[in-house]
């Protein structure tokens, strides 16, 4: 509705005087007079003139797909003879219901059981049937993944004729060219034989189709402007990573000029090679593309740059030079380089989803009244501590920290909220600030610590878009909420990222990665406290260490609700809430079994739950990766049994990356595949990555 009614007359004004306004003014003077029941009257009449007004208009906006409802647009392609998944109606109409997934993931499940780009196109695709560029752009529309498809044909080698040698028809030598097999001079074919960019051909090989279309599942993450991390005990050695881990550099992936083009190693996130680096070192180093490095606000020059195999830091780069490798993400300069003003680089990582602290947009919405302290270059203020300051000084109800860059900053932190308090500290959208924890203190922990004032029990805080990286976050007091959302708290083994000391707070916790997480509490003068896992990973960095629980290892005063989240290690908890399409590597151990559900979910032999419904405990998950900063990590792999690659409510993986619907998009990619490749060949998927 467009109007708001009056909370007094119960009717909208706006509304009723459009119709009042259309009566002779003698009706309305005796409608004042007898309290206007007629101008009520005329607010119900709107009301419903409303209703129809909007259900025509959304009716007419579900006749085109580019602006179509999700649950009319199976409707939409029917009529074009678009066919969706079986069982979409069910699922989306399920979803709607209570205990279904919520908006977003609805939304996401809609697009990717019948993708709006892949209904409007199906028409113009049965033009282009049997091309390898439509079956590329299939793979985009119907799964949202970029791909390229091969003709595994042309890679086969045969013996040519021996009339071809001497033979001057056209058709003669187009085949001459074809099934060649590698030449050992051209270190460019050699360098990418085993990827889907090879051309060179093979003898023979049984498990190879007629088209195969290699998809990247993964996308291309930006690192922008932020400090490279300085190897312990070398000046010149640097590795991209502000972490100090090795990182595999990819392209910044180009749209593809046309819908004819054959997607290159330029419009996908491929992995730089060093090879490929070098041979094309302008079209992947400079402002704009795939790699930077400067010292200081001095950009490194193109012909300043040597790629080598920097692996045991064995190379040592010419005075004037910076050796770069791209697929350990590591940078050398020379021992005699000046490198006073730091080294910043721009760069891009492979990683599954947006989760944990990044540069990828995030919804930012500031109540009225929130005041803002903005803190990086260019900003009223340079450091965190000094907008603390005048946090504390100003006092405000609503007060945002926000951190418009993508540095390191290195400060001591510590939060003290009083009554009504709610304080965020955030990156802005864009940006991916590293909070660096270090050891401050040599008798105290080093922490950052949040903690509400004594009798305060309505103090809140949030922490959004950050990397915390050294120590983790202390929190105490009678907080009312403590909310985590889209933060990294590398996970550091034993050590936790979040504890909670004497802490009566909601901790919400939504598309983050962390570390193990400790409860310290007064078990018998206080309730536990709600602790609610969301598109997370909670890690502890083996499946037998502990990553909820009480410091000593007894069961944590808390209740965890958990959703569609990975849990590395034990979890020991009083209680359990709602816990649901989530996976638990290491024994669950609740202390009150009579509340609270399981449903769609994984938990390893031994553990001690309520009621479960539809849970698995027998096949256990196979990871494609479990070691932090890994592109593939928390990720499932490809022979992961389908009781969990398959097993959530919805039909899709249990886990961090359920809302991804990866079963969905590779079974319709599958069945567009199976409807556009060429007649008498047979399309197979490959996963790059």
């Amino acid at each position: 509705m467009t109007s708001e009614r009056l909370a007094a007359g119960g009717y909208r004004t706006g509304a009723a005087d459009e119709l009042v306004d259309l009566l002779p003014r003698w009706y309305r003077l005796a409608d004042e007079e007898g309290g206007e029941p007629l101008r009520a009257l005329l607010a119900a009449i709107e009301e419903q003139i409303d209703r129809v007004r909007d259900a025509t208009t959304r009716q007419y906006e579900d006749w085109f797909v580019e602006t179509a409802a999700a649950r009319a647009l199976p409707l939409i392609g029917d009529l074009v003879g678009y066919r969706p998944l079986a069982g979409y109606q069910r699922i989306l109409s399920e979803g709607l219901h209570d205990g279904g997934p919520s908006g977003d993931s609805i939304r996401r499940l809609a697009e990717a059981l019948a993708p709006r780009r892949d209904v409007a196109g199906t028409v113009g695709y049965r033009r282009r049937k049997g091309t390898l560029s439509l079956l590329e752009e299939l793979a985009d529309a119907a799964a949202g993944w970029p791909a390229r498809a091969v003709e595994t044909s042309r890679l086969l080698a045969h013996t040519q004729p021996v009339r071809l040698y001497g033979g001057t028809t056209r058709t003669d030598t187009v085949r001459a060219t074809r099934g060649s097999l590698a030449d050992l001079r051209d270190g460019g074919a050699l360098d990418l034989i085993g990827t889907p960019f090879e051309s060179s051909a093979r003898t023979f090989d049984v498990r190879r189709a007629g088209v195969e279309v290699h998809v990247w599942r993964q996308k291309a993450y930006p690192v922008t402007d932020a400090p490279a991390y300085r190897v312990e005990g070398a000046r010149n050695r640097f590795t991209f990573s502000v972490l100090g881990a090795d990182t595999h550099l990819v392209t910044r992936p180009e749209p593809e000029p046309s819908t004819t083009h054959a997607a290159t190693v330029d419009n996908v996130p491929a992995r730089l090679r060093r090879r490929l680096f070098a041979d094309r070192l302008a079209d992947y180093y400079g402002p704009g593309k795939s790699v930077v490095i400067r010292r200081g606000d001095r950009l490194v020059p193109v012909s300043g740059i040597v790629v080598a195999d920097l692996t045991g830091w064995h190379y040592q780069p010419a005075r004037d030079r910076v050796a770069v490798d791209p697929e350990l993400g590591r940078i050398a300069f020379s021992p005699r380089a000046d490198l006073d003003d730091g080294v910043h680089v721009s760069y891009h990582y492979a990683f599954s989803d947006d989760l944990g602290g990044g540069e990828y947009p995030r919804d930012l919405v500031d109540p009225d009244g929130t005041t803002v302290y903005r803190v990086g270059p260019g900003q009223p203020y340079r450091r965190i501590a000094d907008a603390h300051r005048e946090w504390r000084a100003d006092r405000p109800a609503d007060a945002v920290i926000e951190i418009t860059d993508s540095g390191a900053y290195q400060e001591e932190l510590a939060f003290r909220l009083g009554g009504g308090q709610r304080l965020t500290l955030r990156a802005a959208d864009g940006a991916r600030p590293v909070l660096r924890l270090l050891d401050w203190s040599s008798n105290q922990p080093d922490a950052l610590d949040i903690e509400a004032e004594d009798g305060c029990a309505d103090a809140s805080v949030t922490l959004d878009g950050l990397l915390v990286a050294g120590r983790g976050i202390r929190a105490g007091g009678p907080l009312a909420t403590l909310t985590l959302r889209h933060c990294t708290l590398v996970p550091n083994g034993d050590e936790p990222s979040l504890f909670l000391e004497r802490a009566t707070a909601t901790v919400h916790i939504e598309r983050c990665v962390l570390g193990p997480i400790r409860v310290l509490a007064d078990e018998v003068g206080t309730d536990p406290a709600a602790i609610l896992l969301r598109d997370s990973i909670l890690d502890a960095a083996c499946h037998d260490g502990a990553a909820l629980a009480a410091p000593d290892g007894r069961h944590a005063h808390a209740e965890l609700h958990a959703d569609r989240t990975t849990v590395i290690g034990e979890t020991h908890v009083h209680a359990v809430g709602t816990v649901s399409d989530s996976i638990f590597t290491g024994i669950l151990h609740v202390a009150r079994r009579q509340r609270g559900i399981l449903r769609f979910c994984f938990v390893p032999p031994g553990s001690r739950t309520p009621r479960r419904v539809r849970c698995q405990s027998g096949r256990r998950p196979v990871f494609a990766g479990l070691g932090y900063g890994a592109p593939d990590y928390g990720r499932l792999a490809a022979d992961c049994p389908a009781e969990i690659a398959r097993g959530a409510g919805d039909g899709s993986e249990m886990g961090v990356f359920h809302d991804l619907y990866q079963p969905q998009r590779e079974d319709n990619l599958r069945a567009r595949l199976a409807e556009y490749t060429p007649a008498g060949t047979r399309a197979a998927i490959g996963f790059v990555s």
